[in-house]
């Protein structure tokens, strides 16, 4: 077997020891890097304040009451099924994370943007960022917008003597945003090695530009119709509601002998199918 012929061979079995080896110490590199400015925030992460966790947990107890007392007529029941509003806080948290994070992609697109007209200005990179900050501030008006925050840690690291690749590369990380954590790479291998930095930034900027104006363009087309979901899920609710108050003796066998099986089974199917339509608009590109 020739030496080309074995150089296949390994090439086929997979990565080799020192691939992974490689793997392995950036992403201890990266651990490391997320654990050193655990101080700033952390876009993987969404901390409900005890405030928000008491305002969600009660919210949701009090409606699953009310359905558990329209669904069985029975106040024991109603309190295992209102119960279950402690586990609504758990998800609020992950649309919250979803809401925090398209809307720092969306403020990163402007910041990007803005990045590539200084750098074509001729401006130097540190420069560039400092002027970033100032356009961003003309579009935001809250000093405390996420983006404006990260570019001015970024600036503030850079004057401390720290390099912009280091900054850039925490701010990624901590994003967990794949356009952010993308733009990271590229920034970082151009100008280790030298590249036409302002080329290649200006073609990241529009394709990040491009991908998420599609994104905004897919979630306004969706937007008609999860408003639809959400009317069809409570109808259900309301015409109980109404027979239950209008003509009670209409439901009064579905709350004796089997009727709370049929009725559990009707709640638990109308709660299957607002999750499953939600599933099917929630498009990524």
């Amino acid at each position: 077997m020739t030496a080309i012929e074995e150089d296949g061979k390994k090439a086929d079995q997979g990565p080799s020891l020192v691939q992974i080896a490689v793997e392995k110490k950036q992403e201890a590199n990266r651990n490391r890097y997320r654990k050193v400015e655990g101080h700033l925030i952390d876009y993987s992460k969404y901390h409900l304040s005890t405030k928000e966790y008491l305002f969600y947990s009660l919210s949701a107890m009090i409606v699953l009451f009310l359905i558990g007392i329209l669904f069985y007529e029975n106040i024991f029941i109603a309190l295992i099924v209102a119960a279950l509003g402690l586990l609504f806080p758990k998800m609020q948290r992950k649309k919250l994370l979803r809401k925090r994070k398209e809307k720092l992609s969306v403020q990163f697109k402007e910041a990007i943007a803005s990045l590539s007209s200084s750098l074509a200005a001729g401006r130097s990179i540190e420069n560039s960022f400092k002027e970033v900050v100032n356009d961003l501030k003309l579009l935001y008006p809250d000093p405390n917008t996420y983006i404006i925050r990260e570019f001015e840690i970024i600036n503030r690291r850079i004057e401390n003597g720290e390099t912009i690749e280091r900054a850039i590369e925490d701010f990624a990380l901590r994003s967990d945003i794949e356009d952010i954590m993308n733009f990271s790479d590229v920034f970082i291998t151009c100008k280790r090695t030298g590249g036409n930095l302002v080329e290649v930034i200006r073609r990241t900027a529009d394709v990040i530009s491009e991908k998420i104006d599609i994104q905004q363009e897919v979630q306004v087309m969706v937007a008609q119709k999860k408003f639809e979901s959400r009317i069809l899920s409570v109808m259900p609710i309301g015409m109980i509601a109404l027979l239950k108050y209008s003509s009670g003796d209409y439901l009064a066998p579905l709350y004796k002998n089997l009727g709370p099986v049929i009725m559990t089974f009707c709640l638990g199917l109308l709660g299957f199918s607002y999750w499953l339509s939600q599933r099917i608009m929630n498009i990524k590109v």
